[in-house]
């Protein structure tokens, strides 16, 4: 919701939903009336909407684009088939961001050279530089069976799949019973893949990704991708929606004898996540929720050595860690506001870095590592083509893996601020004026003295897509 005409397009899309009107004439209403917006290009072309209709701004999605996604990518119209097409619709979707940044971090440990002494130093770097590629196809194979794939790939790496699926939507005739099969996000309201900021510094929320100096707790975060089952549902217009995934621990890698978590892996995590909506008049539809994730993460390996190259064959000691914790989305007109709350815990052995089979090992008074953290990010959505952002995050540890740890040892406090200009976006493109300054803080974590370091960057670039 970014001006009055826009707040009241979607106040009305969502009473049509409630209202039980069918998906075409809800396709001619928005068709007419909505403004040019943000989107992803594909999904626009196909249905032939303006891609404020599924987006608070590009990428965030709003209530309407939220209940598409819910529903396997369809409107429930003729345009859902695959069979339907014409001659203007690519349903492939690349994205790519070249842009200038700065990145400086202080306190950091350089070797001496002939004409300077070793010690600690404020590092700065800035030039022009390229995000990586995104490129992003995603629909119905049949009624009811959606997909998406998105190989991605880093500047100068090799491709990977940041997801691959296929779901059954609406099972049993019922919204509440849709099951998705593949590499996915997993179903985090907040999502860490459609938000603002882009830097080095601010482009992650720490939350989701958090781990303790010395933990070898090899997952990732819920930020992560991952590999699995996802059983979800949610009402008709996706005010009420539940998430419940059994996923393999290996923290979205593929290959069950690749390296890194669980590689070589034979355990299982689950995720399960609940929210609710509720429309405050004038304001906009409120949100709360909560989730869980439970895992388990190997602590040694057995491995084969052959010609002096060592492989992991089996994951060993596997221990417990847990994230738990809430979330709210709150709109007030044109400023929306995320609120988030993580309670982390990792095993004693995988905080200490110890093998289960060495419990000798660990040091005196050795511990569960445990901490909490949060966010709040608001929006102010100045006009649909000019959106600002402001961050505050921060992690702080409640009990360290042993007592010669520092107490504030791996905390971090940021803070991020920016805006995006949309000087284009049509359903054939978009163009986002991406500027962004972040700052995060780390307790004690310079090598020499032990002491806070400060990372900062700051990026000015074109975010665009196809």
């Amino acid at each position: 919701m970014r001006d009055r005409r826009v707040g009241c397009l979607v106040m009305m899309r969502a009473r049509l939903l409630r209202g039980g009107v069918s998906a075409g004439l809800l396709l001619v209403f928005l068709f007419s009336m909505s403004q040019p917006g943000q989107a992803i290009p594909a999904f626009a072309r196909k249905y032939g909407l303006p891609c404020s209709a599924c987006h608070i701004g590009w990428p965030i999605l709003n209530n309407f684009g939220l209940a598409f996604r819910d529903n396997g990518y369809q409107l429930g119209n003729d345009r859902d088939s695959p069979i339907y097409q014409d001659a203007s619709y690519w349903p492939i979707t690349f994205r790519v961001t070249p842009n200038w940044h700065l990145e400086s971090q202080t306190k950091v440990a350089v070797d001496p050279t002939p004409t300077t002494a070793g010690g600690e130093q404020t590092v700065t770097t800035h030039g022009f530089d390229l995000s990586g590629l995104d490129i992003w196809t995603a629909g119905t194979l049949y009624k009811n069976i959606s997909f998406s794939v998105l190989p991605s790939m880093a500047e100068g790496d090799t491709f990977h799949f940041e997801n691959a699926f296929v779901r059954f939507d609406n099972l049993f005739h019922s919204p509440w019973v849709n099951l998705k099969f593949g590499k996915f996000e997993l179903d985090n309201l907040l999502s860490e893949k459609r938000f603002l900021t882009l830097s080095s510094v601010g482009g992650a929320w720490y939350n989701y990704h958090f781990l303790p100096p010395g933990d070898v707790n090899g997952f990732g975060g819920i930020g992560d991708n991952q590999l699995g089952l996802e059983l979800a549902g949610h009402n008709s217009n996706s005010y009420s929606r539940y998430s419940i995934a059994l996923l393999s621990s290996v923290d979205g890698n593929p290959g069950l004898t690749a390296a890194g978590n669980g590689g070589t892996a034979r355990t299982y995590d689950v995720y399960a996540t609940a929210s609710h909506g509720f429309p405050v008049k004038g304001l906009g539809v409120q949100r709360i929720g909560a989730y869980a994730y439970f895992g388990l993460s190997p602590t040694y390996f057995l491995t084969q050595t052959v010609g002096g190259v060592t492989t992991p064959l089996k994951a060993e000691g596997n221990r417990s860690f847990s994230r738990v914790g809430a979330f709210g989305w709150w709109f007030f007109k044109d400023l929306d506001v995320e609120t988030f709350y993580m309670h982390g815990q990792d095993n004693v052995f995988l905080g200490n870095g110890v093998a289960a089979n060495d419990p000798g090992s660990l040091p005196a008074g050795a511990a569960g590592p445990s901490w909490n953290g949060g966010f709040v990010e608001a929006h102010y959505t100045y006009s649909p083509q000019l959106i600002f952002t402001g961050r505050y995050e921060l992690v702080h540890m409640s009990r360290q893996a042993n007592p010669a740890i520092s107490d504030t040892l791996g905390n971090v406090d940021s803070f991020t601020i920016g805006y995006r200009w949309y000087p284009i976006m049509f359903s054939r493109a978009g163009l986002a004026f991406h500027n962004e300054y972040s700052q995060a803080r780390t307790g004690n974590t310079s090598l020499l003295t032990q002491s806070n370091q400060t990372s900062r960057s700051v990026m000015v670039g074109f975010d665009f897509d196809y």
